[in-house]
């Protein structure tokens, strides 16, 4: 069974980077408080540690 991880978005994007911004929308994240679901690989784990300032994460 993939592992998963549950992202939450618990921090405002005003004033962000243009880059952090995209991150968090490539995420499936919306506004604050939204969670989703992402596989954990690479890839989503290095979108996390640039905007990790900004969302809570759990292991599935």
């Amino acid at each position: 069974m993939e592992k998963t991880l549950k992202i939450k978005l618990v921090r405002s994007l005003i004033g962000r980077l243009p880059k952090q911004k995209k991150t968090i929308e490539a995420l499936g994240l919306k506004k604050i408080g939204h969670v989703v679901e992402q596989p954990d690989n690479p890839q989503t784990r290095g979108m996390i540690e640039i905007v990790k300032h900004m969302v809570e994460v759990v292991e599935m």
